[in-house]
């Protein structure tokens, strides 16, 4: 069966789940999540505490409104009198603590020194949301409070002692930990091959690539994340690369794409920005290759496009006349198409995530995703060769009328498939969260809770993700580095959330998921073919990744950070 017929969805065999221990992989993202979103916070000492007196003239009204509203002990009523008579709290202060839990949320720790009296604490969150309680001398205060958007946030605590007419407040700015996304018209950052944001040199083996992306083509300083389309090209050997902030971080021992002798191997990565403004690639092969990369979009707190998940969704395949004309891509030529107002995808939406997929072309080339108007950026998506069925993620700012644009670059026509797997807009609440990334599933070992081997053909894994109960609620998608490596045949995989709960101990399997028809990458016998993945979990927490080869294989997947709406 060539890998043309398979991406087009035709099977027909039932699928069969194979299920591993959901403990392992749940408990490491909400371990991840918690570690990240906790990095954002602030602490204001109590030294720091503004204290304000109150007119005069509201003094003995306030005291006597106190005395009214909280019943006190003798002792109580004689310490007030004695603060009355000194005519002030002066013990009163604040101490204010914000830390993040969340990509939107903050838990607020507020410690008030006070003599016992009637206090009423006023939080400004900053967003123009306040909270308001009630409180008796020293205690200590917990609250939580979820933002709508990613941003720099103005948090005052105000503690008022009517009784003696002064007021005490505190408190500090609070830095989301999520962050929101901007799109960006595809922009060569890097090319090794001619000197672009690099010297004209091969990147050795084991040798590193240092790109800057804060304060380059428009991209702001205040970045946090970036989208980059990453290509190795003129490989010699076989490797790997990954991609990672650089300074002051450790880079990690995941990969963000395989490559093999011979070939040109794109995939999109969405990876933190150090705090010098530059990412760094590696090359993990022993010889040398040229690099190249694409910026797509961004994110800071101050963007204003979230991101919301959905089950993928064919929009364009040119075999079947789906979204444009029936027919082969021609070659040096474009089509136009539209995804806002369509399959549940809404108008005024900003960029849109996509799975592309070049299937039967005749000759080698690349491919390129734009916004519907606007010229032909220089940069590329996705990269063939004669033959060849390819997949790339890519990321793509949508024209004010809903629409993108795909240009074929080769001198040969091609076939092109489309499947949208989310959209960022204004409306979505999801920020992303970026970690340090760590392998979920191998199943070559044992090692990662995967007691089923293989990959077995025409069937599917599962992945419990969020764990009932845990910091992981409010993840509207994580962002995935899926590797099918160890292929027996042709084939494509398919990631698509599951239609039922992982079952309790004892209980019975889950029943069959239906065979997606959307494709998230392919493989020929032989190759090492990684994708991103932007993969929402659903209503039960749970993924299903599918072989939709005839013959087995292995996965690999590595966690890269979450959409989160809270």
């Amino acid at each position: 069966m060539t890998a043309a017929f398979v991406a087009a969805g035709l099977g027909i065999i039932p699928g069969t789940a194979q299920a591993a221990d959901p403990v392992p992989v749940a408990a490491g993202v909400a371990e991840a999540i918690a570690k990240a979103s906790t990095s954002e916070g602030f602490h204001s000492p109590a030294d720091r505490t503004i204290r304000t007196t109150l007119p005069a003239a509201a003094k003995g009204k306030a005291g006597a409104d106190a005395k009214a509203a909280a019943p006190q002990t003798a002792a109580a009523a004689s310490a007030e009198q004695a603060a009355l008579d000194a005519g002030a709290n002066p013990a009163l202060a604040v101490d204010v603590s914000g830390t993040s839990y969340t990509a939107h949320g903050i838990e607020l720790t507020t410690l008030i020194t006070s003599a016992d009296f009637a206090l009423g604490v006023v939080i400004d969150w900053g967003d123009g949301k306040t909270d308001t309680v009630t409180a008796q001398g020293t205690t200590e205060l917990h609250h939580s409070h979820t933002y709508d958007k990613s941003g720099e946030y103005q948090v005052k605590v105000t503690v008022t002692d009517t009784a003696n007419a002064v007021q005490a407040t505190n408190g500090g700015a609070f830095l989301t930990p999520g962050a929101d996304f901007t799109p960006h018209a595809p922009t060569r950052l890097l090319d090794t091959r001619n000197g672009t944001g690099a010297p004209a040199a091969k990147v050795a083996g084991q040798g590193t690539a240092r790109v800057k992306v804060a304060g380059n083509a428009s991209v702001p300083a205040g970045v946090t994340a970036v989208a980059l389309n990453v290509t190795v090209t003129e490989t010699v050997d076989s490797g790997h690369v990954t991609v990672w902030p650089g300074a002051g971080y450790d880079r990690p021992i995941t990969s963000n794409l395989n490559y093999t002798a011979g070939r040109s191997v794109p995939n999109l990565v969405i990876v933190p920005v150090g705090e010098d403004g530059y990412v760094e690639l590696f090359n993990g092969g022993w010889s040398p290759v040229d690099l190249i990369a694409d910026v797509t979009g961004y994110f800071t707190r101050a963007s204003d496009s979230g991101y919301t998940s959905m089950t993928p969704a064919r929009f364009v395949d040119t075999r079947e006349g789906i979204g444009t004309a029936k027919g082969m891509l021609a070659s040096r030529s474009a089509f136009t198409t539209r995804i806002g107002g369509l399959q549940g995808v809404p108008q005024n939406i900003t960029a849109v995530a996509l799975n592309v997929t070049v299937t039967e072309p005749q000759g080698p080339g690349h491919l390129t995703a734009f916004s519907g108007t606007g010229p032909v950026p220089t940069a590329s998506n996705l990269n063939f060769v004669p033959g060849q069925t390819v997949a790339n993620s890519v990321i793509v700012p949508v024209a004010a009328d809903g629409t993108i644009k795909i240009f074929n670059g080769a001198w040969s026509p091609t076939h092109v498939v489309v499947d949208v797997v989310g959209y960022y807009s204004k409306e979505s609440k999801a920020a992303f969260l970026p970690f340090t990334p760590f392998r979920t599933l191998d199943t070559r070992q044992e090692a990662y809770g995967w007691p089923g081997g293989r990959f077995r053909a025409r069937e599917y894994i599962t992945q419990g993700f969020t764990p009932e109960n845990a910091t992981a609620a409010g993840v509207e998608a994580y962002v995935l580095n899926a590797t099918v490596t160890e292929t027996g045949g042709t084939g494509f995989l398919s990631v698509a959330p599951s239609p039922s709960a992982l079952p309790a101990a004892g209980e019975p399997p889950a029943p069959a998921a239906t065979r997606p028809v959307s494709s998230t990458l392919n493989w020929t016998v032989g190759t090492t073919v990684p994708n991103l993945v932007q993969a929402s979990d659903g209503d039960h927490g749970v993924i299903n990744f599918w072989n939709q080869g005839h013959e087995d294989a292995d996965l690999v997947l590595d966690v890269f950070g979450v959409y989160q709406t809270k």
